[in-house]
Parts: structure tokens; sequence; C-alpha cells
């Protein structure tokens, strides 16, 4: 394995400038409630290609779920799926839901 040739003091610089947004919040600016409908989106695609045997057989297994979609999904894994499945349908309504106001 050959040697590392040393880093230049630019590059260190640039490289250590860069590693430190690491942990600061990200830039995008999504409120609560936009974050929850993006997270629901997410959670009922991965449902409907997990469970798509199970509740969707009848459906084309490379469908992309769109945030219109997502009632339907939810009604499909409550209907036909088991008592596991039902409960990740509830997870994914209650994201939908607005949290009550404090």
């Amino acid at each position: 394995m050959k040697p590392k040739a040393p880093l230049s003091k630019n590059l260190k610089a640039y490289l250590a400038q860069i590693g430190s947004r690491g942990g600061k919040k990200s830039k995008r600016s999504l409120d609560p409630a936009q974050a929850r409908r993006m997270v629901a989106l997410r959670e009922a695609r991965k449902a409907y290609r997990e469970h798509h045997l199970d509740c969707f057989w009848s459906y084309k297994p490379e469908h992309l779920v769109r945030y219109h979609d997502i009632p339907w999904v939810i009604d499909g894994l409550m209907c036909e799926g088991n008592r596991l499945i039902f409960e990740k349908a509830r997870r994914i309504r209650r994201l939908l839901k607005e949290p009550p106001c404090h």
C-alpha cells in the first residue's frame, strides 16, 4: 500500500470548513406539518412495497404512491393486513393528523 501524500494547508482548511457543517441544522425550511406529511408519504411508500403481496396484490408492484394515495394505502393496510400491518397504518394515519394546539 502506498503512503498517502500530505494534505495542503488550503485543502485541510476547506475540509475542516465543510466538516463543521455536519451537526448543524439543515437549511431546508419545513414547518412541522410539512415534515409530518413528508414522513407519512415515505412510510406509506415503504408500507406499500413491504405489504404488496398481502394487501395490494391486484395493483402493480411498481406503482408510485403519491400524497393523494396515502388514505388508499392506509385503508388497504387496515382492511387486508394483520394486526401488525394495521398498527403500521395507524401510525401513518396519525402522522397526517394535525397536533392539538397548546
